[in-house]
C-alpha cells in the first residue's frame, strides 16, 4: 500500500530530553482539510467553559492572559485524553521538526509519567543517562533540588535540557533498592547510532538496533551484508536485541520486520477516520535466507520494537527471549493546526500483530523468560573431576590423531578469546547474561536446522 502521502510515527511514550520525541525524517502527518458534518455544539458544556474562563479573568490571584488561559484549556483537553496526546506548542513544534534527524541535546533519556513522577522508560546507548547507571523502570523523584511532583512531563523535561557539559543531580527510587540514589549526569550532544553490530562467534551475528528512525530498515540490511562478510563464514545465526528500545516510526519498524520475512501480514493499524486503517505486508525476501533468529526484548522495549518482535513471533520466524515489553500499542499522528506553527500530536489508532493481537498496556510475553541475574565464576574444587584419560592404562582414543586431552582443548578454546577473533563466553556470560543465552539458543537452533537439512538430502 502506498503510504507515501502519510507518514505515521509511532513517537515514544514519553520525551527524549532535548526534543519532543520523534525521530527519523519525513515522521509529520499533514492533514489536509475536510469538510465534516456539522455537529450539534454542547451548549451547556461551552457555557460552563465561558463561566470558568471569565471567573479566572476577573478573580484568580494574578493577571492571566487569555493566551495562557485558552493553551492551558487546549493542553488539559489533550491530557485527559492518554499519556501519548499533547499539545505542541510553537517551540515544542519546531524541535520536533528539528529534531528528527537522530541528534539532538540532553541526557539521553526515553520519559513518561507515572504517578506523578518522571518514570524512566529507557536510557539510550552511549547517553550520559546511559553511562551512569540510569535504568529502565527509575522513578525520578527529584532534579536537583526540585521536588518532581506537581510538574508537568514539559516542565519536568524543560528542567532536564541544559547546555552541554552542565550537570542536573536525579534522585531515583529503584526497584530493589532500600533508599533514593543520587545520580550526578552531565548533559551532552545526544548522537543516536540507530543500528550497531558485531561477530558473535563463527557464523553467528549480532545486530542491536537503538531506536527506529527513517533509514534504519536500510541501515540494518548494509550491517547484515557486513557481517556476512566479515566471518569466516556466512552468517549461520543472529541476534537481535532490541533491549531499551523505546521505538520509533513506524515504517522503520516494518521495513526492519520485513527484512527477515517473505510472506504474509506484518502489522495493521485501526482507528476511527478511514485513513487511519492501514496494512503493511512482507515481500519476498529474506536477508538471513531463514537462518535462525533470536530477538531480545526487556521492559524498556517499546511501541514499534513491540511491532518487529510481535511480528517475528506470530509468523514463528524467530524465538522472543527476554522479560515482557513495555505495552504501547497505540500510533501517534502529528497534525499541524492552521496557524502553521503549533500542532496536536494525537493518537489516532492502534496497531495490531499479524496474528490480531493489541499490545496495548500488555506487551510483548517473550517464548523464553530471562529473569535478570548476576553470574559469578564458581569456585574450582580442590580436586577436579576424574575422567577416563586419568585412569592409568586407560585405551587411546583411536580418532585422537595423537591430540593429547582433545575434549579439555576444545573446552578451552571455546571460553577465551584467541587470534580468530572468538569471544570470551565466560565474560560474556558475567558482562550480559541475556546475550550468552540468546548466543547458546541461536547455536542450537542452527544445530537442529542443519540436522534437518541432512536429512532431507
Amino acid at each position: 500500500m502506498n503510504v507515501k502521502y502519510k507518514q505515521i510515527t509511532l513517537l515514544f511514550a514519553g520525551l527524549v530530553l532535548g526534543i519532543l520525541l520523534a525521530i527519523g525524517h519525513g515522521v509529520l502527518a499533514q492533514k489536509q482539510e475536510t469538510t465534516a458534518p456539522t455537529a450539534s455544539l454542547p451548549l451547556e458544556e461551552l457555557r460552563l467553559f465561558t463561566d470558568v474562563f471569565t471567573k479566572i479573568k476577573r478573580d484568580y490571584v494574578e493577571e492571566v492572559d487569555d493566551k495562557t488561559l485558552l493553551e492551558h484549556a487546549i493542553r488539559g483537553m489533550l491530557s485527559g485524553l492518554d499519556p501519548h496526546s499533547t499539545y505542541l506548542d510553537q517551540e515544542s513544534y519546531k524541535e520536533l521538526q528539528v529534531g528528527t534527524t537522530g541528534e539532538f541535546g540532553g541526557l539521553g533519556i526515553e520519559v513518561g509519567m507515572e504517578d506523578g513522577f518522571v518514570k524512566v522508560i529507557a536510557p539510550i546507548d552511549d547517553t550520559p543517562a546511559e553511562r551512569a547507571g540510569v535504568k529502565a523502570g527509575d522513578l525520578i523523584i527529584r532534579l536537583d533540588d526540585k521536588p518532581v511532583k506537581g510538574m508537568s512531563l514539559n516542565e519536568a523535561v524543560k528542567i532536564m535540557r541544559g547546555k552541554p557539559g552542565t550537570d542536573i543531580i536525579l534522585t531515583i527510587v529503584r526497584e530493589g533498592e532500600e533508599k533514593p540514589l543520587k545520580i550526578t549526569l552531565t548533559r551532552d550532544v545526544i548522537k543516536v547510532q540507530s543500528v550497531k553490530s558485531k561477530i558473535l562467534d563463527d557464523g553467528f551475528g549480532y545486530v542491536r538496533i537503538t531506536q527506529f528512525q527513517s533509514h534504519t530498515g536500510e541501515n540494518l540490511v548494509a550491517a547484515v551484508k557486513k557481517l556476512s562478510k566479515e566471518g569466516k563464514k556466512p552468517l549461520t545465526g543472529l541476534v537481535l536485541d532490541l533491549r531499551n528500545n523505546p521505538g520509533g516510526v513506524l515504517n522503520a519498524a516494518v521495513a526492519v520486520s520485513d527484512a527477515f520475512l517473505t510472506d504474509g501480514l506484518i502489522v495493521y493499524t485501526e482507528g476511527r477516520i478511514e485513513d487511519s486503517k492501514l496494512q503493511f505486508k512482507a515481500t519476498a525476501k529474506d536477508i538471513l535466507e531463514g537462518a535462525p533468529m533470536v530477538v531480545l526484548v526487556n521492559g524498556g522495549s517499546a511501541s514499534a520494537s513491540e511491532i518487529v518482535a510481535g511480528a517475528l513471533q506470530d509468523h514463528k520466524r524467530a524465538v522472543i527471549m527476554g522479560t515482557p515489553t513495555f505495552g504501547k500499542g497505540s500510533v501517534q499522528t502529528i497534525l499541524p493546526l492552521p496557524n502553521n506553527v503549533s500542532a496536536l500530536k494525537l493518537t489516532t489508532a492502534r496497531y495490531f500483530t499479524p496474528n490480531g493481537r493489541s499490545i496495548q498496556a500488555e506487551g510483548i510475553v517473550p517464548d523464553i523468560m530471562l529473569e535478570r541475574v548476576k553470574v559469578a565464576e564458581a569456585e574450582q574444587p580442590a580436586v577436579g573431576f576424574v575422567k577416563e584419560s586419568d585412569l592409568t592404562g586407560h585405551l587411546e582414543n583411536p580418532t585422537d590423531n595423537g591430540k593429547k586431552n582433545g575434549a579439555k582443548e576444545v573446552a578451552k578454546e571455546a571460553a577465551s578469546t584467541d587470534s580468530s577473533g572468538k569471544p570470551d563466553l565466560l565474560a560474556l556470560a558475567k558482562q550480559d547474561y541475556a546475550l550468552y543465552e540468546a548466543l547458546n539458543m541461536l547455536k542450537g537452533l542452527s544445530i537442529v536446522k542443519s540436522a534437518k537439512a541432512a536429512q532431507a538430502q
